[in-house]
């Protein structure tokens, strides 16, 4: 693929541009695969800055959207300066019934990011999800006309979803995530029997995050970690063992 074309899937429309009322956030990633997710939440727990749970563990899904000759996965391969991923996110069930999810253009520029979230009409995910499937839940949401001109241009091509739980520090400043149990699906435009699958049961990412301006103090958060920080993408990583080069 041309890096031209790379950049312009990463390239960030007008309407996704941060605003005032927009948090900039940093995150910094652990992939850790030689230890247990007990071993690691025990050194989350350790941690001096008093790490305590501030939610159930629940599962995490997404529906990632890409062009068609998959630009937003060329950028965060090649390490491009902006990046922009599309998916569909939503908490429970994988698969039947989704409720409630929810569009989000996650938007990162070197380490530092911002989200645009959009509440989407209800779908169902089984084998008669296609893109169709996808295109007319969207054209039921009310989204704004660049947003939803923007992702009916994308075509769905991985499904994954993995267990989350979720930590902050004392002073509030710091949330640490952790996932385990990844599964992986490629998905298309149509046909989708969700066999292909690809899971992990053995690595943990531990994800520190933070808002821009606690920056000079994260350090002494991430420094005290016996592991080294890592760049770590579940799309990048799911796209890469699912489809043949």
């Amino acid at each position: 693929m041309a890096p031209s074309t790379a950049r312009a899937a990463s390239e960030c429309p007008m309407d996704l541009q941060i605003t005032n009322g927009d948090v900039r956030r940093y995150e910094r990633k652990f992939f850790i695969s030689s230890l247990s997710a007990r071993e690691v939440e025990a050194i989350v727990r350790l941690h001096p800055a008093i790490f305590s749970e501030i939610y159930h563990e629940r599962p995490v899904n997404n529906i990632y959207f890409d062009t068609h000759n998959l630009g937003s996965f060329v950028s965060n391969v090649e390490g491009s300066a902006q990046r922009l991923k599309v998916r569909i996110r939503w908490y429970g069930d994988t698969f039947g019934f989704v409720a409630s999810p929810v569009l989000e253009f996650k938007i990162k520029s070197g380490f530092v990011g911002h989200k645009k979230s959009f509440a989407l009409a209800s779908f169902g995910l089984d084998q008669l999800f296609t893109c169709e499937t996808a295109r007319d839940c969207f054209n039921r949401s009310d989204l704004p006309d660049g947003v939803e001109f923007r992702v009916n241009s994308l075509d769905p091509t991985l499904l994954n979803s993995y267990r989350r739980r979720y930590f902050r520090s004392a002073d509030r400043r710091y949330r640490i995530t952790l996932d385990t149990d990844a599964s992986f699906y490629r998905i298309g435009r149509k046909n989708n029997s969700f066999t292909s699958k690809l899971s992990d049961r053995i690595n943990v990412i531990l994800e520190v995050k933070y808002d821009e301006e606690c920056d000079a103090d994260a350090d002494r958060i991430t420094n005290h970690f016996p592991f080294r920080m890592t760049k770590s993408s579940k799309y990048v990583s799911g796209i890469d063992n699912l489809y043949i080069w």
